[in-house]
């Protein structure tokens, strides 16, 4: 392997044992666990609502009649137990640890239901983090799940590195937001998806427009909308557009977030399902 390489062999035209026999990282779930299906959501900076968008397809998905999960993978800023309201602790024995189920039945893994208070911070350096994720995917008892969701921390570094090569993603969804500098942020995380071979299943813009209580016309307030430019010039779909609605956010607050109304990620939920299981 050159001191030079940059583990892309699609760019590469050396002849080196890597690319004769490409070393696999992935890792293996207990016995216990049946994950047909992993869906990644990322997003290239964070506040722009992945969190959010990973209870809502989780929540869509379960509403279906699915046996659905979240593995969260953002360590340091684990949001998605304050989305279901969750408070208990996660149980664990000799043969693993127990994902907490939402109110629906969701099953969620998050460092948050692990420590003594959720208001502790995690102050962990990269490859501890990584340690983590792994042992979310190795340890935990899954049991049978048809989709399993993983919300990835924003950005391109190891914790989404990790995620892309120890566990088997199908498939990942980009959240955006409306601004212009979305182009760039999409950019990132398609080119990291397409180093890692990881198929991009679509767009998802959060906090695309407002609705007028009064005539129900859609208020841009962060300006128009540059998500279908970028999705064309990437030959991705625009999967979604939410608003920005106070009810959804009350809801995200007091962890009911299972109770929504709407319908802005069906199209979303069809491309999930309609995926392959991966390979065993």
């Amino acid at each position: 392997m050159s001191e030079n390489c940059t583990h892309d062999c699609s760019s590469c035209g050396v002849d080196c044992p890597s690319r004769q026999q490409p070393q696999s990282f992935l890792e293996k779930t207990n016995d216990l666990s049946h994950v047909k299906k992993v869906i990644g959501v990322v997003s290239g900076k964070g506040g722009v609502g992945k969190s959010l968008i990973t209870s809502l397809l989780a929540t869509t998905l379960r509403r279906r009649g699915n046996q659905v999960a979240v593995l969260d993978a953002d360590i340091t800023g684990p949001s998605i137990p304050k989305c279901f309201g969750m408070k208990q602790r996660a149980l664990s024995d000799e043969n693993g640890i127990y994902p907490v189920e939402t109110k629906t039945g969701i099953k969620v893994m998050s460092i948050n239901l692990l420590l003594e208070e959720e208001t502790s911070p995690v102050v962990w350096r990269g490859p501890v983090i990584a340690g983590a994720i792994k042992q979310f995917w190795t340890d935990v008892i899954w049991g049978n799940v048809d989709y399993m969701f993983v919300d990835m921390p924003p950005g391109t570094g190891d914790a989404p590195l990790t995620v892309f090569q120890s566990l088997p993603v199908d498939g990942i969804l980009i959240v955006t937001s409306p601004q212009e500098l979305v182009g760039m942020i999409v950019s990132k995380a398609v080119e990291m998806a397409k180093m890692m071979n990881v198929p991009v299943l679509g767009l998802v813009e959060n906090m695309s427009y407002v609705t007028c209580p009064d005539c129900g016309r859609e208020i841009h307030v962060f300006g128009e909308s540059h998500i279908d430019e970028v999705a064309a010039k990437y030959a991705l779909q625009v999967l979604g557009k939410l608003p920005m609605d106070p009810k959804l956010a009350w809801a995200c607050d007091k962890g009911a977030i299972e109770l929504f109304e709407g319908s802005w990620l069906e199209s979303a939920a069809d491309t999930i399902e309609a995926l392959p299981e991966h390979e065993e």
